[in-house]
């Protein structure tokens, strides 16, 4: 009977705690990385980027850049003029810290009209939790 007791306290102490999201690592276009030729809106179809998220553009250092840029500057494909806002390593992992749109060039001329830009909505929360597999009743409940 204890043994009973302590299952269903376990499982109702389970259900109600807080599910814990761990952030997730995109590696922008997958195994062909960052760079021409590839469409990125196909790319980002269908997955849901969280805050807490990492974007990581791998490409050869020297031969692109990342940007973050404003929607008119991804329109435009015009390389945003603070210099901070961009990323030259060649795996460079940006932390998705606000949710909302956000958009990414390569800053290297004929690039981002090549297109070489990502756009993505970044969504408030973590990933929903999967359900709670169902609790057996115990052998001398009632209903």
């Amino acid at each position: 009977m204890a043994l009973c007791r302590s299952l269903v306290v376990f499982a109702i102490v389970a259900l109600m705690a807080p599910s814990i999201s761990l952030a997730t690592d995109f590696v922008v276009g997958d195994d062909a990385g960052w760079g021409l030729g590839i469409d990125y809106d196909v790319w980002a179809q269908g997955k849901q980027f969280f805050v807490g998220d990492n974007l990581v553009f791998q490409y050869t250092a020297g031969a692109h850049s990342v940007y973050k840029a404003t929607g008119d500057e991804f329109r435009n494909c015009t390389v945003p003029s603070n210099s901070s806002l961009g990323s030259f390593s060649g795996n460079d992992t940006i932390k998705l810290a606000t949710a909302g749109n956000k958009w990414y060039i390569c800053g290297v001329n004929g690039h981002c009209d090549g297109g070489q830009k990502l756009k993505i909505t970044v969504l408030d929360g973590g990933a929903p939790a999967p359900a709670p597999a169902p609790v057996a009743p115990g052998p001398y409940s009632t209903f």
